[in-house]
């Protein structure tokens, strides 16, 4: 029998009780002991109907405490470095939830903070989209069967900002996503997955819709972040990947990721959905290769990297600092209206 492991949660909002809670709690001797919400009412929601004992309403009450040997971080990104330094600091493994940081300077700070303590794990909630296909996409591109990859289109609209009467959302506003946009970090870390580090991006982008009604202050609020952003990225190995992210496109196809390689197409359309189609044949669909659909398995791979001292795989700090990276290089482009290097950010 293992050792219980003792986990809190800071920010128990959707992600957390729809996945973490339920996820942690489902695997033998993990205990939820601590929950600290925005408010001393959500919290105590959040408490009751997941049976965790103790409500706290300060943060550091939970970095303190002696039964705590794990915290998931759940509040928006705004709140991630913080938080994050402070559970490493006080000896307590973080799952802390994507987008890793406000901009690249917070998750540098987060990845020197793991490093500082490299007995403990810190991993980050990956991108989830991609899981049933994504070792099966890297074998892909390993055995060469689609040739020189050239380029890949990254497709991600959606009409949910269409309606200006809509309400505010945290990700319409920097003060609490810094630098993320939409789902661009998203789907960035799964090209990054998929075909390796960004070197150099383009970007332009609009906010079409510049006041939300703020629903708790009953006061119309000023979006400061983009809904329909069009990126040009150049990866480390040559290959030019296009993305076009918009939440004002009405009717829009799902998302997807096309790779196209000089010898076959590869095309994603979610899920598991996967087609090949090779130049002079015929397209054929892909099933994920046997034992590697694994699908949301982040609180089980947390538990194991703690207990099995298993390395971080989906996320590691390394590869969130990396998206982060690419995300400011995306703003700062967008900003100054001029190509970056990530080796300027």
């Amino acid at each position: 029998m293992a050792d219980p492991l003792r986990v809190a949660f800071i920010g128990a909002g959707g992600n957390t009780t729809l996945r973490h809670l339920p996820g942690l709690l489902a695997i033998e001797d993990v205990q939820a002991v601590a929950v600290c919400n925005r408010t001393a009412v959500s919290g105590q929601r959040v408490a009751d109907e997941f049976g965790i004992a103790r409500v706290e309403s300060d943060p550091a009450a939970i970095f303190e405490a002696n039964d705590v040997d794990a915290v998931c971080i759940g509040t928006w990104p705004y709140r991630h470095r913080e938080y994050t330094v402070r559970a490493l600091e006080a000896g307590k493994h973080v799952l802390c939830e994507a987008r890793m940081a406000m901009n690249a300077t917070e998750a540098r700070e987060m990845l020197a903070a793991s490093r500082m303590r490299d007995d403990l794990v810190a991993q980050l909630v990956p991108a989830p989209m991609d899981l049933l296909v994504w070792r099966t996409v890297r074998r892909l591109l390993r055995e060469n069967t689609l040739g020189a990859i050239r380029e890949a289109h990254v497709d991600v609209l959606n009409g949910s900002g269409v309606a200006e009467d809509g309400p505010l959302h945290w990700r319409h506003q920097t003060e609490f996503s810094g630098m993320n946009t939409m789902m661009f970090g998203i789907f960035s870390e799964m090209v990054s997955r998929w075909l390796g580090a960004t070197e150099r991006v383009v970007a332009d982008a609009a906010t079409f819709v510049r006041r939300r009604r703020d629903e708790v202050s009953g006061t119309d609020v000023w979006v400061d972040v983009p809904d329909s952003l069009g990126v040009f990225a150049e990866l480390r190995g040559g290959t030019r990947v296009t993305y076009r992210i918009s939440t004002v496109a009405h009717d829009a196809p799902p998302p997807s990721i096309s790779v196209y390689g000089s010898d076959a197409t590869l095309h994603w359309r979610g899920g598991d959905d996967l087609t090949l189609s090779r130049v002079g044949g015929e397209s054929e669909q892909i099933t994920p290769d046997e034992g590697t659909a694994i699908g949301w398995n982040v609180e089980q791979d947390f538990v194991d990297s703690i207990r099995d001292h298993k390395p971080v795989e989906l996320t590691s700090f390394e590869d969130g600092l990396h998206y982060m990276r690419i995300t400011e290089a995306v703003a700062r482009s967008r900003e100054e209206g001029r190509a970056v290097s990530l080796e300027e950010v």
